[in-house]
């Protein structure tokens, strides 16, 4: 089945191919049947009589006139005929083409049929004739049959049509498929622009009806996608601030009252309000888009300087590994946020030491954040990187709403670029981004 192509344009000529082959194959099968098995039993019926009639005439004449008779007949049916070797000279006895095989072989039964009893000799003469071989009374008589039968069963000038109409066919064929197959190319390009991230453009409602049908139902769907997408990020982003007022109140009744409490109970009253601060602000950067954020050229060795100055200063120190990739065009702040979360994804679920690190590989650079703790079992590494989902073996850790890396796939798929999670060298999680340099 390797042979056997994937593409629908692939499979479509294959198969235009086919069928015109075996159209071809098919006349030519009926042509034969039909036209040329019935006028070669004709042919060689006629032939066999006029055979016969010649020899009765020859039996009829004194010995000494059959010489002469047999020389003029066949000077007179040969009157015309180009003189040529082709096929074989005079004196071969059968360098005859399978047409001429089975013709010789009917037109021979039919001269036995008629009482000749002796057996039948053909040959092609100069020029390309057929001679038969007629013996009376011990001397043999060579007497030519021109211009019977072709030599070829299919000629030249049919092949030559048979291959123009099946390249015209194909032609045609190609063309038509080509105008078909334009319009589902833009809906394969705009489905991976969706699946990538991005925004793709309506699409062309027009041509046939099933293509037009296709069109308006991918654009149906990328509107409601739009339009859920805009009603999840309107309601995250309306549940985070109102609930920012209750949280406000929180920590100002905490600080009322942290001189006449307990400082353990205000500690964790404390821990417990930032930790729901934080919740809010992931939903915050869930709904925030990143595409209103200009592009500008970044080096990722000083963005990841900034966030690993920043990430020490909140207590989670982190080791760098400059790889000097050239400077790319990214969103600044949508980028750190990238790198922040990740480092507090490695600090939260991981264990140190937590590593950065930045190189570059073809035509792509690449931004590494690294740590030393259990990892993530396998296959799971795709479905972290939807909305609300944790893993397994962090659902009794640290609280958090799962957004995390949602957040960064989904500022890194606005890059043109992709995350991997990866098991690390010596154990831990390796959260790898790769981004395209133009």
């Amino acid at each position: 089945m390797k042979l056997f192509p994937r593409s629908l344009f692939g499979r479509n000529v294959l198969l235009i191919v086919v069928l015109i082959v075996a159209g071809q194959l098919a006349s030519a099968l009926l042509v034969r049947q039909l036209i040329i098995k019935p006028r070669l039993a004709q042919l060689s019926v006629a032939v066999a009589r006029n055979v016969s009639s010649i020899r009765a005439g020859l039996a009829a004449m004194p010995p000494a006139q059959r010489e002469a008779f047999v020389a003029q007949f066949n000077r007179r049916a040969m009157q015309g005929v180009a003189d040529d070797d082709e096929g074989g000279g005079r004196g071969e006895r059968m360098l005859l083409s399978r047409l001429e095989r089975r013709f010789v072989n009917e037109a021979s039964r039919g001269i036995a049929l008629e009482g000749e009893g002796s057996e039948i000799i053909w040959r092609r003469e100069a020029g390309g004739s057929l001679a038969v071989r007629l013996r009376l009374d011990g001397a043999d008589y060579w007497v030519n049959l021109p211009g019977v039968l072709p030599a070829r069963e299919f000629t030249g000038a049919w092949i030559v049509a048979s291959l123009t109409s099946a390249l015209l066919a194909l032609l045609g064929a190609l063309l038509i498929h080509r105008y078909l197959n334009r319009p589902l190319r833009r809906v394969v390009a705009s489905a991976h622009t969706l699946a990538g991230g991005g925004s793709p453009q309506p699409l062309p409602e027009d041509g046939p009806t099933e293509i037009a049908d296709l069109s308006r139902s991918f654009n149906q769907m990328v509107r409601s996608l739009a339009q859920a997408d805009d009603e999840r990020t309107l309601m995250l982003a309306g549940v985070s601030h109102d609930l920012r007022t209750p949280l406000t109140k929180l920590r100002l009744g905490i600080e009322i009252l942290r001189d006449k409490t307990d400082d353990e109970l205000m500690a964790r009253m404390t821990r417990g309000v930032e930790e729901m601060d934080a919740i809010i602000n992931q939903f915050l950067d869930f709904a925030r888009t990143a595409e209103s954020e200009a592009l500008a050229p970044v080096a990722l060795d000083v963005l990841a300087a900034e966030v690993a100055a920043a990430s020490a200063g909140h207590g989670m120190p982190v080791a760098l590994q400059a790889g000097n990739p050239p400077a790319v065009p990214l969103r600044p702040r949508a980028m750190r946020r990238v790198l922040t979360n990740l480092v507090e994804n490695a600090w939260r679920h991981g264990q140190p030491p937590v590593t950065i690190a930045t190189g570059a590989q073809g035509d792509a650079v690449w931004v590494a954040v690294t740590d030393c703790g259990a990892g993530i079992a396998a296959g799971q590494a795709e479905a972290l990187k939807q909305p609300f989902r944790r893993a397994e073996s962090t659902r009794t850790g640290p609280p958090g709403a799962g957004l995390g890396l949602a957040i960064v796939d989904r500022i890194v798929r606005a890059h043109g670029g992709t995350l991997e999670l990866l098991p690390a060298t010596g154990g831990g999680l390796c959260a790898r981004i790769t981004l395209p340099r133009i």
